[in-house]
């Protein structure tokens, strides 16, 4: 099995990403964004997730599509958690609470 040989450099790179968006991470919750706050933080953590999927757990470099089929099946099941999270959390406020 052939494989594919990355540069030392390329996940120096990476690492160096990785760790300016955990910089910025921190840096905008000391900025009242107000509701944007969670969405910004949610975007950079994605864009964390990809880096590290597709250069240290090698998807990018991956040719067998049974993998790739694997994480989309892995993204859509952590997307069916995170939908019904909100669900619950968000309906919260409508249903009245016998006794107040």
């Amino acid at each position: 099995m052939a494989e594919t040989l990355v540069r030392k450099r390329t996940y120096f790179w990476v690492w160096v990403a990785l760790i300016c968006l955990t910089g910025l991470t921190g840096g905008i919750s000391f900025i009242n964004l107000g509701e944007w706050s969670t969405a910004i933080a949610m975007v950079i953590a994605v864009i964390k997730a990809l880096l590290v999927a597709t250069f240290f757990m090698h998807l990018l470099y991956e040719k067998q599509k049974v993998v790739w089929i694997w994480s989309a099946v892995g993204i859509i099941w952590l997307s069916i958690l995170i939908v019904q999270t909100m669900d619950d959390y968000v309906t919260r406020g409508f249903l009245p609470v016998p006794g107040k």
